[in-house]
C-alpha cells in the first residue's frame, strides 16, 4: 500500500503590475508592503510631494517639471524624482511604478 501523497504548499500568485494599474485608471494602487505603487495614467497626474524612482512599465510617459524641463520614459526606463512633477501619458494604457524614497 502506498503512503498518502504529501500536501504541497500553495504556490503564491504573481502580481501583474500593468493589469493591476490599468484596472483603476487615474488612481495610485499601493502594493503589499507599501513601498511600491502603480498608476495607470488616464490623463495628467500630479506627482506633488511623491518622491522616489519612477519607472515606466507600459506605454510612454512624459514627466514634466516646474522649471520647464521634462523627461520622456519608455518601458523599462526610470527616473529618480526629487522634486515636484507631473506625468502625462503619450500612449494609451501607460503605467508608472513608483518606488517611494527611503524604501
Amino acid at each position: 500500500m502506498r503512503p498518502p501523497p504529501r500536501a504541497r504548499p500553495e504556490v503564491p500568485q504573481a502580481l501583474h503590475f500593468v493589469r493591476l494599474a490599468q484596472g483603476s485608471p487615474g488612481q495610485w494602487v499601493v502594493l503589499p508592503g507599501g513601498a511600491l505603487q502603480v498608476l495607470g495614467l488616464a490623463g495628467k497626474a500630479d506627482g506633488g510631494a511623491q518622491r522616489g524612482w519612477l519607472l515606466c512599465l507600459h506605454g510612454e510617459v512624459l514627466l514634466d517639471f516646474p522649471d520647464g524641463n521634462f523627461v520622456r520614459l519608455r518601458p523599462g526606463e526610470g527616473y529618480a524624482a526629487t522634486g515636484p512633477w507631473e506625468a502625462l501619458p503619450t500612449r494609451t494604457g501607460s503605467v508608472l511604478l513608483l518606488v517611494a524614497a527611503g524604501s
